[in-house]
């Protein structure tokens, strides 16, 4: 059995640890355990964070864009009804 173990630190005024730990069973292909891999990195939400991170963006335009996104849903789910 391989296990593979991914420890990402974001060092920017907070500290940001993620520990991801993958077990690669016996017989199982690495794209597979890659693919796991890749499910659950995306669940830590990393990337978002980062993204988020690389322009502030003041309260008021934050608030305005959940709004925005909570409208647009809102006008999906009236589609299908």
């Amino acid at each position: 059995m391989l296990k593979i173990t991914i420890f990402v630190v974001l060092t920017e005024r907070r500290y940001y640890r993620v520990m991801i730990i993958i077990n690669v069973k016996e017989g199982e292909s690495l794209d597979k355990a890659l693919k796991r891999f890749k499910k659950k990195f995306e669940k830590t939400g990393v990337l978002r964070e980062l993204r988020s991170r690389q322009a502030f963006e003041k309260k008021s335009v934050a608030r305005r864009n959940v709004v925005k996104k909570a409208i647009y849903k809102q006008g999906l789910n009236q589609e299908t009804v």
